[in-house]
């Protein structure tokens, strides 16, 4: 782990967080609770925050924040963004607005914040998640910026992210289902969830959601008199001639094409400009045409074109990195396959690693017909799947697979498969997976 801004006071990081995990005997136990306990012992510094835009969702929740980072920070604004999980470092989840485009936190500051949290919490049973978000509210509290951006950890009701009393607005984007161990086994019991965020008066922003989901989320808008500004009723993105057009009440804006590539970014894109706009905000054109092209969010159809692991993928391949990881971000992440195979014909090879959480049938069934060999590979978590065993599910669904013990060697294998020209390789399946590789490649997100 990078050691960050040098000090010799800095809490070792590894050690804090080993201490936080022992204060709970599960990672995930969702509550308002605890952290609400602790906030009022750091005297609420959740009260203390900038405008804050809180966004929960199943899929694209990062990329939208991303986008929104992007235009507000290219209008002059000061951003603070919390997101999760990290991919290789705890800090990415922490971004203060200054100095530009603002900052990742760096260990000092965010192991003094934590350091607080852990004194004031006195050793009762509190999530690392909990501290994480206690911590941040404490980081965003004590430096002044002009937006807040929140993800939601998970779900919505009972996140930690949700002790935001009113927030500037909320948004939900697409929801599918995932995390079904804590939220429920179906879209309509997700939804109720993540619609927890909305708050009485406070507007919000809807991505396309299938009918029942949508019916949850305008019935709760209702109960709590929460304008929605909802994707194909109020508000429309579209790829039109390789640009984005988007459209709402206020008019259109014929932007770029998202740097961030798949058609699934053009909605998320779109999610992200109608926030800005609900929330009154006013920012130039200027500065969403910038989002367009600056944005950044790595392990999100990255192409990885240098470091370690792309210098051995074969001459003339291409290697690409996605952490998706349920079935509707397979399902994005094959259509995105699809058109990158109208512009430029290349067998697919896909290196994947999952979670025995998740649906690994359901996620890898959006390859069939698409990719011409599955590799499979561990993942070093608890719960993955071990590698002979995922190879033998995309076997049984009709895609070759083998595996192997490492990203090398399966990116060896990948270059022998005596495959013309030479392969687009995609590594996917997890967003743990996606953090080893760039860790192993060397190029983290900064």
């Amino acid at each position: 782990m990078s050691a960050g801004k040098a000090n010799a006071n800095a809490v070792p990081m590894d050690a804090m967080l080993a201490r936080l995990l022992a204060l709970h005997p599960k990672r995930i136990d969702l509550s308002l609770d605890r952290i609400e306990r602790l906030l009022a012992a750091l005297d609420n510094p959740q009260r203390r925050l900038p405008p804050v835009i809180h966004v929960a969702g199943t899929n694209g929740k990062g990329s939208s924040i991303a986008f929104m980072r992007a235009a507000l920070e290219a209008a002059g604004k000061r951003v603070h963004v919390y997101t999760s999980p990290n991919l290789v470092r705890i800090n990415e989840r922490f971004r203060l607005g200054r100095d530009g485009r603002g900052r990742l936190v760096d260990d000092f500051e965010l192991g003094d914040a934590l350091a607080e949290c852990e004194a004031k919490n006195g050793g009762a049973p509190i999530t690392v998640f909990e501290m994480e978000t206690a911590a941040t509210f404490l980081l965003f509290s004590r430096h002044p910026a002009d937006v807040a951006l929140l993800e939601v950890g998970l779900g919505g009701r009972l996140d930690a992210t949700n002790v935001i009393e009113r927030p500037l607005t909320s948004v939900i984007t697409r929801l599918s289902l995932d995390h079904r161990e804590f939220l429920g086994d179906s879209l309509v019991k997700i939804a109720a969830e993540k619609a927890g965020i909305l708050k009485p008066g406070v507007p919000a922003v809807v991505a396309g959601q299938v009918r029942e989901a949508l019916a949850v989320i305008e019935r709760q808008g209702a109960r709590l008199r929460a304008p929605l500004k909802i994707a194909g009723e109020d508000w429309t993105a579209s790829e039109e001639r390789g640009r984005l057009v988007y459209q709402d009440q206020d008019g259109l804006l014929d932007l770029p094409a998202p740097r961030l590539y798949g058609r699934h970014q053009f909605e998320n894109a779109g999610t992200a400009i109608a926030a800005l706009r609900l929330s009154g905000l006013r920012l130039p054109t200027a500065a969403f045409e910038a989002a367009m092209v600056q944005v950044e969010w790595p392990a999100r159809m990255q192409r990885l074109t240098h470091g370690r692991l792309a210098e051995l993928a074969p001459p003339g391949s291409e290697l690409w990195l996605d952490g998706g990881h349920n079935v509707d971000g397979g399902q994005a992440i094959a259509a995105a396959l699809a058109d990158l195979e109208e512009r430029v014909s290349r067998p697919v090879v896909v290196i994947v690693g999952m979670l025995s959480t998740k649906d690994c049938v359901g996620f890898l069934r959006n390859f069939s017909g698409l990719a011409r060999r599955v590799i499979a590979v561990p993942i070093h978590q608890d719960k993955a799947v071990p590698a002979g065993e995922l190879a033998e599910i995309a076997a049984s669904i009709g895609i070759p697979a083998l595996a192997r013990p490492s990203l090398e060697s399966a990116i060896n294998l990948a270059g022998k498969l005596d495959l013309e020209p030479q392969p687009r390789i995609l590594i996917t399946g997890s967003l743990y997976l996606a953090g080893e590789v760039l860790a192993a490649n060397g190029t983290p997100p900064e």
